[in-house]
């Protein structure tokens, strides 16, 4: 009875995969006029795996392994409970209504970058409309003993966390961020960066971060680097983790930093153990977790000066004469950087927690405030004023910068965050066991990999979060190792 329960948990998951393959062909390569067709065959995708984890073969699986646990392996028993989770969670939603929320969604994503061509909210703010209200109308369902609406959210991304934590680790974090600005500002000598304007053609760029992501054991037998509006990492499976960019000629750390980020998403799923197969246990264990392997390699290795002494040399070989007349200290400086930025994905990594912060707290008016939709963009370019001293001039680099709401992704933000927190308390935890800086200034990262594998990857989605990380560096959360870390590395880059 086990292998027959598994043999259709592989259905779901193939399901599941081919809907990733029109989804990620819809973001990368799709023809423009095509939106509509793709949105019905995305959407049936979504309701075929959405029936079969919900209808009454699945109730008579999940009814005969309560009254017979006895009949299921360890592994089996780990799968099941994974499985009742889901269950729970969305058994209440007809398949019907979720087919068509996914239709919705695939649909809004031509409507977000139609809008972003135009600068112009109004001509998204209607299908975002319909997107929040699905939501509102899933919360209830979703609901089990959440404080709010928008915790119930959180819990979709993150297993266990709630605005009652998110609010005191943010408002430490923020707090730390602002003192540490406040003292790079009063003390600090800011580093050139005129030199990270030169013009870089594509494909010196694209070989360039190729060879970034090979040199930190991103499989690409096992993935594929596409261009994309918006970055993203697909997992279809551990032997297909695809990653995607952008790019801009005037600015190659775009690019750079990140495919280095989305490198640290694929080598995730890449290392998961293969007994999770076509299983739910088979991806990461949540957002959160899976922003701190993406941001460990980002911040924590993309932002190590001796990681920059092996691949700065491989830049300069590649670009010719661009940089040259740049040494590595000046280099390394001018990418650390901080300012005031409109855009998330090109913000620095003192100033970034700021921008998911702002998500944050708009989020939750949304959800547990009900809060008028027409004010979203004053609101959003408000508390960028507030926050970091600069407003958006129009609505591109304001409200509709990001693609989550488009995908209905409203509890996401707060990973990014707390990503951040996991990374740089992970990079703690490692350093008790390896040196972790002179590993970087090797030319062999496998330890740091191996590292992460024995205790973040291997696991999937087998263990919750919290006891991830717990087992990981015996302890909770605790944002202050990043704001320590990020004190540390900026005030070396500013001289105090």
């Amino acid at each position: 009875m086990e292998n027959k329960f598994l043999a259709y948990l592989k259905e779901i998951a193939l399901l599941s995969e081919a809907g990733g393959l029109a989804e990620w062909d819809a973001q990368t390569g799709m023809p423009e006029e095509a939106a509509e067709y793709r949105a019905e065959l995305s959407s049936y995708l979504a309701g075929q795996a959405f029936d079969k984890a919900t209808n009454q073969t699945m109730i008579d699986f999940l009814t005969y392994f309560k009254n017979h646990p006895e009949e299921l392996s360890e592994f089996g028993h780990s799968v099941f409970e994974k499985v009742k989770e889901e269950y729970d969670l969305n058994a209440k939603i007809p398949a019907e209504k979720y087919q068509k929320f996914s239709r919705l969604t695939s649909v809004a994503h031509s409507k977000w970058l139609e809008a972003r061509k135009q600068k112009d909210y109004k001509l998204f703010k209607e299908v975002l409309e319909e997107i929040i209200a699905f939501e509102k109308e899933f919360i209830p369902l979703w609901r089990k003993d959440e404080a709010t609406p928008y915790d119930v959210l959180l819990n979709q991304y993150e297993p266990g966390m709630t605005t009652a934590k998110l609010d005191l680790v943010f408002e430490q974090v923020k707090l730390g961020i602002i003192e540490i600005r406040k003292e790079l500002a009063e003390k600090g000598t800011p580093p050139r960066t005129d030199f990270l304007k030169r013009y870089v053609p594509i494909p010196q760029q694209r070989k360039f971060v190729t060879q970034v992501a090979s040199d930190l054991n991103y499989d690409f037998k096992r993935g594929r680097l596409d261009d994309t509006v918006h970055p993203f990492m697909l997992d279809l499976n551990r032997k297909d983790a695809r990653i995607t960019t952008r790019w801009d000629v005037n600015d190659f750390s775009m690019a750079a930093l990140g495919v280095i980020h989305e490198s640290g998403h694929g080598i995730y799923e890449q290392n998961i153990s293969e007994k999770y197969d076509y299983t739910p246990l088979a991806g990461g264990v949540s957002m959160g977790i899976h922003e701190s392997q993406s941001l460990f390699h980002e911040i924590i290795i993309g932002g190590s000066e001796n990681f920059w002494s092996r691949e700065f040399p491989v830049l300069q070989r590649l670009t010719g004469d661009v940089f040259e007349d740049i040494d590595l200290t000046t280099f390394y400086n001018g990418l650390k950087k901080t300012e005031s930025s409109l855009i998330r994905v090109e913000a620095d990594s003192l100033t970034y927690p700021l921008h998911i912060i702002i998500r944050y707290e708009i989020e939750k008016m949304i959800f547990n405030d009900n809060l008028d939709l027409n004010e979203l963009p004053r609101i959003w370019n408000d508390k960028y004023e507030e926050y970091l001293g600069i407003r958006p001039e129009n609505d591109l680099e304001g409200i509709l910068q990001d693609v989550h709401w488009s995908g209905g992704s409203f509890g996401y933000f707060p990973s990014y965050a707390l990503g951040y927190m996991y990374a740089a308390q992970l990079y703690h935890a490692m350093n008790q066991d390896i040196d972790v800086e002179e590993i970087l200034a090797s030319t062999d990262y496998r330890p740091i990999t191996n590292w992460l594998t024995k205790n973040i990857h291997q696991f999937g989605s087998s263990k919750k979060p919290n006891q991830l990380i717990r087992d990981a560096t015996g302890e909770e959360l605790n944002p202050q190792y990043l704001i320590d870390y990020m004190r540390s590395l900026y005030f070396k880059v500013y001289g105090i």
